[in-house]
């Protein structure tokens, strides 16, 4: 776990709406099974206007004071001249080894994959060898569940990203250790733009964690874009991250489809950038289908992390569950805008959503905006949110049983999340997560 101390910090951005990227930087040559995808991204990205406050989803997170026009490509190769990725990230998180682990830097990556898992035909590789090793799967997946015109930036990580994941399960096929992959962004006024593209095939099951991180102090940009698809009776649990240092701004697009009689176990965990605006969408769209989104965030200084959620449930009989629970500290604020959707004739869903957040400072912001729109009249879907500061009665109980208030504290911010620590399968999973959070308390 890399730390990532968000501090207040002086330095501050200036104004700049644009950004310095051109056509020129697009790797798509009429040979690639990419070039055509790309060339429709770019296409994308100049028809699309930089997000602003006066959009509904962007109303909370002003993007003006963010010199878009300083971040570039990094080269290739980059990465030998940056700082190195701390070892602790690479440690295995089950046992002494990976069952496969990518490693994503600036300008390269590293690839190891496990005989045993690869010779039932798992595809796990980077995009470079994908286009090389797999470019009709890769041009088959790719761009199928999150389409550039999603967003201005969905479209920049469509058109220009140098860095992805593909991973592949084929039929029936059962991988019993988790695989891992890392982006590590450093480097100062940097692009890092990343593409995973996971596809789960029918009867098929797999653990896939990914972490995002970077150096602290080096003003940079992320823009990402994860597309998942859970195809009938299949299962996926993916595991997500995010402790960029505090000053990157990160920005992401992901989705997932879930087929019939599927189910995802999507957990996610956001301690680390300057700025951050996610959206992260549950598509619902087989008979069956079971969705479940756990996610902790955790801010301090004057972190800024917006994320906005969607379960969309378009087809009868489908269930999700969505916890997402944050602390706040110091001058940070927190948004979270959420939605279930519930499609005309998607009778039988069971839908809920709840986010609570704890303040542990005045100055501290949470916006806290849960939605339903529901076009069918045989549903079971509801919401809860709470804001709030730390309940006295358990602080009172720990200290007058001898233990000094910041210990107390600690105790009972612990607690707060231990709901979605319970939720995170693995041991060397969870203490990755509760190590951020330590970090975030001292």
């Amino acid at each position: 776990m890399t730390k990532t101390n968000t501090k207040v910090r002086s330095k501050r951005y200036t104004a700049s709406p644009t950004f310095g990227f051109t056509e020129e930087m697009l790797n798509a040559p009429s040979d690639s099974p990419l070039g055509s995808y790309r060339n429709s991204a770019w296409s994308a990205f100049k028809e699309s206007a930089m997000p602003t406050t006066k959009d509904e989803a962007w109303r909370r997170t002003d993007l003006r004071k963010i010199p878009f026009d300083s971040f570039q490509l990094p080269e290739a190769d980059a990465f030998n001249e940056l700082a190195p990725v701390p070892e602790a990230l690479l440690s295995p998180l089950v046992g002494d080894q990976h069952g496969g682990q990518i490693t994503l830097l600036a300008g390269g990556s590293k690839v190891s994959l496990a005989p045993e898992i690869a010779k039932k035909g798992v595809v796990f590789t980077d995009f470079k060898t994908a286009e090389k090793e797999h470019p009709e799967l890769l041009a088959k997946l790719i761009g199928n569940v999150v389409r550039a015109e999603d967003g201005k930036f969905a479209a920049l990580t469509a058109a220009l990203s140098q860095n992805g994941v593909l991973l592949y399960v084929p039929r029936g096929v059962q991988v019993e250790e988790p695989l891992h992959s890392v982006l590590w962004g450093a480097g100062e006024n940097l692009a890092h733009l990343s593409h995973l593209v996971i596809y789960v095939d029918e009867g098929a099951s797999v653990t896939y964690v990914h972490e995002a991180a970077s150096p602290d102090d080096s003003l940079s940009m992320h823009a990402g874009i994860v597309e998942i698809t859970v195809s009938d009776g299949a299962n996926l649990r993916f595991v997500e991250l995010q402790s960029w240092g505090s000053e990157i701004v990160n920005f992401s697009h992901e989705r997932a489809k879930i087929g019939r009689d599927a189910n995802l176990d999507w957990i996610f965990g956001a301690v680390g950038s300057r700025l951050t605006k996610n959206f992260s969408d549950l598509d619902l769209a087989g008979v069956g289908s079971s969705g479940r989104m756990s996610g902790f965030y955790f801010a301090d200084g004057e972190q800024h992390l917006d994320h906005d959620t969607q379960q969309n449930h378009l087809v009868p009989n489908t269930s999700s569950d969505l916890l997402f629970k944050g602390a706040l500290k110091e001058n940070s604020r927190s948004v979270w805008q959420g939605m279930v959707f519930v499609a005309p004739g998607a009778q039988k869903t069971d839908g809920y959503q709840a986010n609570r957040n704890l303040i542990l400072s005045d100055t501290a912001r949470a916006d806290s905006i849960p939605g339903l729109e529901i076009s069918a009249d045989d549903v079971r879907c509801s919401h809860g949110t709470t804001i709030g500061k730390i309940d006295p009665e358990p602080l009172f109980y720990l200290l007058s049983r001898g233990i000094p208030q910041e210990d107390a504290e600690r105790l009972v911010v612990e607690g707060f999340f231990d709901p979605i620590m319970q939720r995170i399968p693995f041991e060397g999973v969870r203490n990755r997560f509760q190590e951020a959070i330590k970090e975030k308390l001292k």
